[in-house]
């Protein structure tokens, strides 16, 4: 078939290139335009934009997808089908009448569950055991389509959003190639998803991610562990924010003293605060305008004192 491919970020690229390996004619991608990026705020273009270009495959950079010259330039590539990962924008009526067999949308949750933009973070922040990827046909509502196909992956103790979300960028590929390959074939029976189960996931802003540790300990780590690598978790000591990484949760011993919520206790060769339940040990922190640094040559560098917060 001939495939026009829609996707913007890193975790797109792994769709893209399976894309080109297949047995499919990927004629052209869709991808969000050029952006600022890096501490000097200078633009530029998305991973799938360049990957494209290495491959001397066309790009289209809308503005809005709802554009006419767009629409004219999606529909002269005459695609049968546009698969679709984690583009960025919502596609109008117009744009979705334009392929033959309708545009494909991968999506990193096990639908109903997780519809939206940040699916892998909230199934981490809510403590699920099992995720996975979906592919549906697209339509005007929010992941709303029938389901077309369905893996699953676990959810293990210590995944961040990056790690999980790396694993299903590839397992989410292959799955959209067999997809794809069934609907070239006429072997494909979309199923309409349930009307139970139906949760959402808008995106984690930055203060979404401050950390209060007034919160149980296995609360504190899902809401790391689900902010890294973004936004990234954050906590405020000495009225400056400190950046914090994936934490271990701490079970103390009777003869230990407890620690108050908060709290930063500096041992030797360890970090504790303090939570609502068990204290967490400090992995990486990054302090405002330095570089990530290991939590204990950080609280070398500040001088912990007894009793300090952060907040």
């Amino acid at each position: 078939m001939r495939l026009v491919f829609a996707g913007t970020p890193q975790t797109a690229l792994a769709s893209l290139e399976a894309l080109i390996e297949s047995s499919h004619d990927v004629v052209a991608v869709v991808t969000r335009p050029d952006a600022p990026a890096g501490r000097g705020r200078v633009l530029t273009e998305s991973p799938v934009a360049a990957r494209a270009k290495e491959h001397g495959i066309a790009v289209l950079t809308p503005t809005q997808p709802s554009d006419p010259t767009f629409l004219t330039q999606l529909a002269e590539f005459e695609p049968d089908c546009c698969p679709v990962v984690a583009y960025g924008g919502l596609l109008p009526k117009a744009a979705l009448e334009i392929p033959s067999r309708g545009w494909i949308n991968l999506h990193f949750s096990i639908l109903p569950a997780w519809r939206g933009a940040a699916p892998v973070q909230h199934a981490i922040l809510h403590g699920d055991d099992v995720t996975g990827a979906t592919t549906f046909l697209l339509e005007e509502g929010l992941d709303t389509g029938p389901v077309l196909g369905v893996v699953t992956e676990s959810i293990r103790s210590t995944d961040t959003s990056g790690e999980l979300l790396a694993r299903l960028s590839q397992t989410g590929a292959h799955l959209l190639v067999s997809t794809l390959d069934a609907m070239a074939v006429g072997a494909l029976v979309p199923v309409a998803q349930s009307g139970d189960g139906v949760s959402h996931a808008p995106k984690l802003t930055t203060a979404d991610a401050r950390i209060d540790w007034t919160q149980p300990a296995f609360g504190i780590d899902r809401k790391i562990r689900a902010c890294t690598p973004e936004p990234g978790t954050w906590t405020m000591f000495r009225g400056e924010r400190l950046g914090v990484g994936p934490v271990r949760v701490e079970l103390l011993t009777d003869q230990e003293p407890s620690i108050a919520p908060g709290e930063v206790v500096a041992e030797k060769s360890r970090v504790l605060i303090g939570t609502a339940t068990a204290p967490v040990i400090l992995g990486e922190v990054k302090p405002a305008g330095k570089k990530h640094m290991s939590a204990a040559d950080w609280a070398r560098g500040v001088r912990i004192e007894q009793g300090e917060l952060v907040n």
